[in-house]
């Protein structure tokens, strides 16, 4: 393990949040004998990552990126060992997250996590089906367009997804990206490229289960933690099973409420293997580092497809990385001190 550190943890923040004003509302009658329930506040990851540093003995602060080039400057100077990376954008521009690490690595600032060449790779969906081909993993036949320009990948049949090439987070993915004619395919197309302005992912939906690898380790060391299901199973009759915004981040939707990630306890061991083995090959075809995330479908013959890779994914305790981490017998705080001491090797 390493030893007590300055570690930065780094994140960013390009617009001011609005400040929600509530009317305060009569309490309730409280019954005789009733405790009162206290509301345990939810802490973003960068809390809980904070708290897990100082847990470690490291001497941990936040740095914000604003999008302004004084933060930038800022950031040279602020004399940190290590930066712990939650960056996803610049200014509100995703696609300038590699540029972060870039000017970490200008900087030769040791900090967690995928470097730019790994953003490149992975955040481009369409190159990364093309690393994930040429490594011969399997994923969905693809095709991409944008303003009249089609690039085949493969020969396509419906039913077919669409989606923006290089957004995270669901992003752009509802029910309605699911499309099943030319009609609504061209559609989807050209709403994706009006609303993201972006070229639009046609590939080949893959009916199934849902399945996440979460990757901890570089290049040699990687190894996967406990297969974790988004368990789509209840969502209403006709809705697509796929993992839009709704159901991952719409906590009043009912899609949100009727989905839940689990341990995926009930694989066949010959499927749980090549979920395994074929989440590692995509982690190190497309360069990712320290930890990531692979998501992948099984398709209803056994066929195992993976649908992207994710540079630094989400670390809150109550998400599918931590979750996993906590199968294999890690604490929050070992896991973080995992992702600290693999960030530190490369500089030994």
């Amino acid at each position: 393990m390493a030893g007590k550190l300055k570690v930065t943890v780094l994140y960013d923040l390009w617009e001011e949040e609005p400040v929600e004003v509530e009317e305060e509302a009569p309490p309730p009658r409280k019954r005789k004998g009733q405790k009162k329930r206290k509301k345990k506040p939810v802490k973003h990851d960068r809390e809980e990552i904070f708290e897990a540093l100082e847990k470690l003995g490291h001497e941990p602060s936040y740095y914000v990126l604003n999008g302004r080039p004084q933060s930038l400057l800022g950031l040279a100077k602020c004399g940190a060992d290590l930066i712990f990376n939650l960056t996803e954008s610049y200014s509100g521009d995703d696609t300038k997250e590699m540029h972060v690490t870039a000017f970490l690595d200008l900087l030769e600032i040791p900090y967690t996590g995928a470097g730019p060449h790994a953003h490149i790779l992975a955040q481009d969906k369409s190159i990364a089906k093309k690393m994930f081909a040429f490594y011969g993993i399997r994923s969905p036949y693809f095709a991409t367009a944008y303003r009249g320009h089609i690039d085949h990948a493969h020969d396509i049949s419906f039913p077919l997804i669409v989606k923006p090439t290089s957004e995270d987070g669901s992003i752009g993915i509802d029910a309605a990206a699911v499309v099943t004619s030319v009609k609504e395919l061209m559609e989807r197309v050209s709403y994706i490229q009006t609303e993201f302005d972006s070229p639009a992912l046609i590939e080949e939906y893959i009916e199934g289960r849902e399945i996440y690898a979460s990757i901890l380790g570089n290049y040699e060391s990687a190894h996967a933690l406990p297969l974790v299901e988004l368990d789509l199973s209840k969502l209403p009759k006709g809705m697509p099973k796929i993992a839009s915004q709704d159901v991952k981040f719409e906590k009043d939707t009912e899609a949100y409420k009727l989905t839940k990630s689990v341990i995926a306890e009930d694989l066949d061991e010959e499927i749980a293997n090549k979920l395994t083995e074929t989440a590692i090959k995509a982690y190190r075809a497309v360069k990712l580092r320290d930890y990531g995330r692979i998501d992948m479908r099984v398709s209803n013959k056994g066929e195992v497809y993976v649908i992207e890779a994710n540079p630094n994914p989400w670390l809150s305790s109550g998400q599918e990385f931590a979750m996993a981490a906590k199968k294999s017998g890690l604490s929050y705080t070992q896991m973080i001190a995992e992702i600290v001491d693999l960030a530190m090797a490369r500089q030994a």
